[in-house]
């Protein structure tokens, strides 16, 4: 199923943020992940990802670093910080009262 852009606008930034809390990850394995993790609902363009990153980064919310790996070329992986820790702790819960708001709206009343 597709969702909307605008549905997922103000949710990428915390989805990418739960998945550089499991480890850090450069943007394609980022993607890939993200999609992999959603069942395909999230499949994010590189010129979507990477200003989300770039805007968490400027925030002290991420940090990244470049590596190689073994005979490949260097790759930007990026990290959450202990800041962005807090923060995506904040958003959580701040996500968990949108949806509990969200479902008691649309499905009051019914059984």
């Amino acid at each position: 199923m597709r969702i909307n852009k605008e549905l997922m606008k103000g949710s990428t930034a915390i989805l990418v943020l739960t998945m550089l809390e499991k480890k850090a990850m450069y943007g394609y394995e980022l993607i890939k992940e993200l999609e992999r993790n959603s069942n395909g609902v999230f499949s994010l363009k590189e010129g979507t990802l990477y200003p989300i990153l770039h805007t968490l980064e400027a925030a002290g919310i991420v940090q990244s670093y470049w590596q190689e790996a073994e005979g490949e070329r260097k790759r930007k992986y990026y990290q959450i910080t202990e800041a962005g820790m807090g923060h995506l702790k904040d958003k959580k819960e701040e996500w968990v009262s949108f949806r509990t708001a969200v479902d008691r709206l649309l499905w009051e009343g019914q059984s």
